[in-house]
């Protein structure tokens, strides 16, 4: 099969040219449903066309609807960014209340000692 180096490479360019091609289709086709403002009927016609044609339809779309596709991906980006702050800033936000309280619990369990206990009750008040 592989007769000479030329072979492989030719075999290599063209599996990159197959991935990058089906990344573009799967790359175009989640944009076409993430987007709000298109019609149904007008998605359905995209994707009847991507089938068919894929490369050209891919192209025009690229063309036609590359800024639309940049802007949803950026507000994809942002919106994933602001719920991962929100997360991080519900999470790292325990009061020095908060400390003492879940720090009692556990001496009352028994899990900490007494000593434990004001270390982590001084360390909270020092914050």
């Amino acid at each position: 099969m592989f007769e000479t180096i030329w072979n492989v490479i030719v075999v290599f360019f063209w599996a990159f040219v197959f991935i990058a091609a089906l990344v573009t289709l799967i790359t175009i086709i989640s944009d076409l449903f993430r987007d709000k403002s298109l019609a149904g009927w007008k998605k359905a016609i995209w994707l009847i066309f991507l089938v068919f044609v894929p490369l050209l339809t891919a192209l025009i779309y690229l063309i036609a609807r590359g800024d639309g596709m940049a802007e949803r991906n950026v507000k994809q980006i942002q919106q994933s960014q602001q719920a991962a702050d929100d997360y991080i800033r519900s999470v790292a936000a325990a009061s020095p209340t908060d400390e003492i309280a879940k720090a009692k619990q556990l001496l009352d369990s028994g899990t900490i000692t007494a000593e434990e206990f004001n270390g982590i009750k001084a360390k909270a008040l020092a914050a």
